[in-house]
């Protein structure tokens, strides 16, 4: 009833601020692009940030903006070739027309525009941690899956087990279960849990990473940090681009997309597609096959409609379809793994059927007083196996399970809500700030069963030819209400403050069936038996930034996130009852940095230390036969490291970029249950979490006499320090270095790219259970692309 009441005063005020009506003059802007030697720009695009202000220079480099109201305008202008600008104009000037110099890409970095607070702002005039990737850059790393992210930004770590739903580690802070630490946001729509998110990238206008609790704005599963991924949306201009990509192991890769005017000025269309597809890595002696081939197709389908200068309504529709012939190609053993790479030897032979639909509804209004926004979305996942997958990794029939009991099990469902206003764009006041509520709701209901075959007494089990079958019906709902404001107390500092309140409520039934070969009765082992939980997380923020001068900046922040709690499932293991329990965790962090943009925004350098706690942290542990995770509170983990970002163009073509970073995540408490008693793991370091990662990218570029063709030489050096991958920090990766190479030829909008990754073929665990099973990293892959723009 309390959330209730929230929701109707905060529906009041919204109403409110809609009533507002301003009484500011309206002003013609006129602005020229031109380059460093004066010659006009033309084609480039010119932007307004927070506000659907958009439009292009002529074949003269002008450009003009109608009823402007008197203010503050922050003016983002791009155009191929060049590096892009953002800069802060008063409206109205005191000049006719404003000129706006670029200056060629070889010769200066970009300013970099970010929506990390949920909207438009200048990534180095943001006091918090963020990195952040273009396309122009993701085109360069190759970046065609969320988990190739791991290692490029400081203290970051992505991996899976070889099911394409990928584990994250920030500052220490790892996805241990279905509700990650790193929450994933596309195009603006939370990406619930694993089950629901896309992980291939494809189209992509832009990724920001923001290290660190994004508890204030971003809510539940933000504690280690968000990863924010833009696709590129339609324009008044129609555009396109195709791409193919061929290489080793069968690898192929093909890219298309479109976006037009439908309706000039008033209605645009876009569409992409993406298929995807090679041979295994992985060898299955069993039967002498391809153990892990795979092939995926992904669509993502835009309508943008502006109903008047100021309402604008955005439909998205994004879909992903994949096929893996062996899901888990695990080992047990990381000596075996790493001996005889990439052999397996296992008689349950399945194919993982994956398939997830999102949508999302996204309306705009960009006003005097304040700017609101309005996403609605629905996502869902249907992922099963054809056939039981084995569950003993062996060539024993032991043990396999089984998920394929028709579409009305193991189909997740999600709706979200979020309702967001923020201060004008075009405001001199010293308050800018960000308010709104989130709503979300979850239905799982999943079926699992485990077979224990002929070959089941092998392993210890004291039976053989049966099966357990659990089925749980989970849902989830809350609603959270957040806001965040900034007050300049002086020219030079800033004051903002955050706060958010997460109500949270589950409920689970679950029940067990027995059945023994060859009856085909299933006999009910639990009765129906429902749970449920609920709880408030508090997430607060505050920081202070003061600009030392025009190209430095430094602040100080405490911001707290947390990962929801929930209820233990059901599990063959009458020691670990159901439907119990436990908390959220909570990150606390601590953070001092410095950001400095020199010498024209040739050389960018950004300094990070900081310190997290996490209270109440939840502890996994895998169940098997069943392959259910049982999570617990038991532990205190702190962590502390350092980070450091720099960029640079110190001759002209030259492009130097090093990123650094430095975790100690150690538990300064941690007591497991094991073998009816408890150990005590305190001084143990967290999983999935590098104490050292560094990146060293260096590409040249050289541009003919007439700008149509350039060229590019690149090479990505990548280190991995100490990982640990179980608690007891029994299985371990040494430090390894990866290469990465390519070099390219572009003439005019063709371009040919020659790549290749881990070019030395390093031998690495990428993943692995705390029961020994080792998953390794990708081997050495190379081959070549074909992409052009129209």
């Amino acid at each position: 009833m309390v959330s209730v009441r929230f929701e109707k005063v905060f529906v009041a005020v919204g109403l409110l601020f809609f009533s507002c009506v301003s009484v500011n003059a309206q002003n013609k802007f006129t602005g020229k692009v031109v380059n460093q030697l004066g010659k006009v720009v033309a084609g480039s695009t010119i932007s307004i940030l927070n506000s659907s202000e958009k439009t292009i220079s002529d074949s003269t480099g002008f450009f003009s903006f109608d009823g402007l109201k008197n203010g503050k305008y922050s003016f983002n202008i791009k155009s191929i070739g060049y590096a892009n600008y953002i800069t802060t104009i008063v409206v109205p000037s005191n000049v006719k027309v404003a000129a706006f110099t670029l200056n060629e890409e070889v010769i200066q970095l970009d300013d970099v525009k970010v929506t990390a607070q949920k909207k438009e702002e200048v990534l180095q005039q943001i006091p918090m941690s963020i990195s952040s990737f273009s396309s122009t850059q993701i085109e360069k790393l190759n970046l065609w899956n969320n988990k190739d992210l791991s290692g490029l930004v400081p203290n970051l770590y992505s991996a899976n087990s070889g099911d394409n739903r990928d584990v994250t580690s920030i500052r220490g802070i790892a996805t241990t279960s279905y509700d990650p630490t790193v929450a994933t946001y596309i195009d603006g729509v939370n990406q619930f849990s694993l089950d629901t998110y896309i992980p291939v990238l494809f189209d992509v206008e832009r990724i920001e990473i923001l290290r660190g609790p994004q508890g204030s704005l971003y809510g539940r599963n933000a504690m280690g940090g968000v990863i924010n991924i833009i696709t590129k949306q339609p324009s008044n201009e129609f555009n396109g681009f195709a791409e193919i990509s061929t290489g080793n192991y069968n690898q192929q890769r093909y890219t298309f997309g479109i976006k037009s005017p439908i309706v000039k000025n008033k209605l645009f269309g876009g569409a992409s597609f993406l298929y995807h597809q090679r041979d295994g890595f992985y060898t299955n002696t069993f039967n002498a096959s391809s153990y892990d081939k795979q092939n995926s197709f992904a669509g993502n389908y835009f309508l943008k409609y502006l109903i008047s200068s100021k309402w604008q309504v955005n439909f998205n529709l994004k879909n992903y379809n994949g096929t893996n012939d062996g899901a888990y190609p695990l080992v047990v053993g990381a000596s075996k793994a790493i001996s005889n790479p990439f052999k397996l030897n296992q008689n349950g032979i399945t194919q993982m059927k994956d398939q997830t639909l999102n949508t999302s509804l996204d309306l705009k209004y960009t006003g005097n007083n304040f700017n609101f926004n309005s996403i609605s979305s629905y996502q869902n996942n249907y992922r099963y196996y054809t056939l039981p997958i084995d569950g003993d990794f062996s060539p024993i029939d032991a043990i396999t399970v089984i998920n394929n009991y028709g579409s009305e099990w193991n189909n997740i469902k999600v709706t979200t809500q979020e309702f967001k206003f923020t201060s004008p764009s075009s405001s001199n006041s010293k308050l800018k700030w960000t308010a709104g509520t989130y709503l979300f709701n979850q239905d799982a209901p999943v079926k699992q069963g485990t077979r224990f075959g002929k070959d089941a007494k092998m392993l210890g089990i004291g039976d053989a030819l049966f099966s357990v079958v659990n089925t749980s019906l989970y849902n989830k709902k809350g609603i959270a209400f957040y806001g965040q404001a900034t007050y300049a107390l002086s020219e030079k500092l800033n004051l903002t403050l955050g706060i958010r309140n997460d109500y949270e409520k589950q409920s689970q039934t679950v029940a067990g069936f027995y059945q023994h070969d060859p009856n085909v009765k299933l006999f009910q082992t639990v009765k129906d038996t429902t749970g449920s939980i609920n709880f408030n997380a508090l997430s607060p923020k505050l920081t202070l930034d003061y600009k030392l001068n025009m190209t430095t900046l430094v602040y100080g922040n405490f911001s707290r996130g947390f990962r929801t709690g929930g209820l233990s499932p059901l599990s063959s293991d009458p020691s670990q009852p159901p439907l119990i329990g436990y908390k959220p965790e909570y990150s606390n962090n601590f953070e001092i940095g410095m950001k400095n943009s020199w010498f024209k925004n040739k050389l960018v350098v950004n300094l990070v230390a900081f310190y997290t706690k996490v209270n109440d942290a939840q502890v996994p542990s895998l169940q098997l036969p069943d392959a259910v995770t049982v999570t617990k509170n038991t532990g205190i983990l702190n962590s502390k490291g350092l980070e450091l970002e720099l960029g640079s163009t110190p001759i002209k073509g030259l492009l130097i970029q090093f990123n650094a970073g430095m975790t100690d995540a150690t538990y300064e408490k941690l007591d497991i249950a094991e073998q009816g008693g408890s150990v005590n793991l305190k001084g143990k370091k967290s999983i999935f979490t590098p104490n050292t990662t560094t990146n060293l990218i260096l590409q040249y570029t050289y541009y003919g006499a007439n700008k149509n063709i350039s060229a590019f030489i690149r090479s990505e050096s990548k280190n991995t320090g100490t990982t640990y991958f179980d608690l007891n920090n029994d299985i371990k990766q040494s430090p390894y270095f990866l290469q990465n190479a390519s070099m390219g030829l572009n003439h005019k909008k063709v371009s040919i790219t020659v790549w290749a990754k881990n070019l030395f073929d390093q031998k690495y665990i990428a993943y692995a259970y705390d029961f020994g099973a080792v998953h390794l990293g990708n081997p050495s892959t190379f081959g070549i692309t074909l992409s052009t723009k129209f």
